[in-house]
């Protein structure tokens, strides 16, 4: 048996491994369990005690060498691994890298801001969390009046609250005193409200103001015919209806004629072929009198819109909820807006 070891041992050391195929084979045909070491171990077991000593040294020295040229084997191949990984071909196409794109609102609400820019509006921002008097009290709310109940506003304490609209700026820009006062006010607003694919708890909105001597309401429904004709363009019709707003008065609200079904009658326009997109007025002069402007001297006009109104009309999307649910498949759709 010491011979037969000895002739494995010289086998082992004179295989060929050159792939990892090979090595495999080796591994299978010596160090397995049905391996021929293995095999020996059992035959190992027949041979007399004396001769156990002899042989066991040589056996200890056969799987030692097997277990060597494997490990060296496994670690040539590994290396070999490692710098195929670090090899760059620098001949291939590069990884292409995707554009972001601006949110659909983005795109609108710069659009809309873009044309009151034209028309001499200067943009203004103010605080998402008001103050009772700023997002109330100096728009002529009444202490009873019901968007100051707890279904349409989120009331942060008793005193303060998430601003429900963006007329809050313009309380805080009549404060300054600074007529003529023509300003336009972007942003975020924030109303208790169900969720459904016309209303959300939070959306954008655009309010505008303009202040000066001898504003009419004609001033304001010129402003208005401009700006859609200039968003929507000239085949739209446009229509006003009496409304009411604490802080105007006279008030309307502004109807365009329905974009996605072009009049004939759909969700979005409640079957109605009419889309409301803005509401309007005069400021209410007590409105001026509580900010310290003299009604007697001077008028203005003021409105306010949704950007996710007018978003969902050019676009033709029929759930705002798409909105705000950052779905990759609808927002790369803006990639080249």
């Amino acid at each position: 048996m010491r011979t037969k070891l000895i002739e494995a041992i010289a086998e082992i050391k004179a295989y060929p491994i050159e792939t990892a195929v090979e090595l495999e084979i080796f591994r299978i045909k010596y160090l397995s369990r049905k391996g021929l070491i293995n095999e020996l171990f059992e035959e190992f077991k027949t041979i007399t005690n004396d001769q156990k000593k002899e042989v066991g040294k040589v056996m200890n020295e056969l799987k030692q060498v097997a277990e060597n040229k494997l490990g060296e084997a496994q670690l040539e191949f590994n290396k070999e691994k490692i710098i195929k990984k670090k090899i760059v071909d620098y001949s291939l196409p590069g990884e292409p890298n995707e554009l972001g794109s601006r949110h659909p609102l983005i795109i609108v609400q710069n659009k809309i801001l873009s044309i009151f820019n034209k028309l001499g509006f200067s943009v203004f921002e103010g605080p998402e969390i008001e103050d009772d008097w700023h997002n109330f009290s100096a728009l002529n709310f009444p202490e009873n009046h019901p968007a100051r109940d707890m279904q349409d506003t989120f009331f942060i304490d008793k005193k303060y609250s998430l601003r429900t609209h963006c007329t809050s700026i313009q309380v805080r820009l009549m404060e300054q005193k600074k007529i003529p006062l023509r300003a336009v006010m972007p942003g975020r607003v924030y109303r208790n409200e169900a969720i459904s694919a016309r209303a959300h708890c939070f959306f954008h909105q655009i309010d505008a103001v303009y202040i000066d001597k001898k504003v009419s309401f004609a001033d304001l429904k010129q402003t208005l015919f401009e700006f859609v004709k200039q968003l929507f363009g000239e085949e739209y019709n446009v229509r006003f209806r009496p409304s009411y707003f604490p802080f105007t008065e006279p008030s309307a609200e502004m109807d365009i004629s329905c974009i996605i079904c072009k009049g004939r009658g759909c969700n979005v326009c409640k079957q109605s072929g009419w889309v409301e997109i803005l509401g309007c007025g005069m400021v209410d002069p007590s409105v001026m009198a509580l900010n310290e402007i003299d009604s007697n001297e001077y008028s203005g006009f003021a409105f306010g819109m949704g950007v996710e109104r007018i978003t969902m009309l050019l676009y033709e999307v029929k759930d705002l909820r798409i909105f705000s649910t950052n779905d990759l498949r609808f927002l790369k759709q803006f990639t080249m807006a």
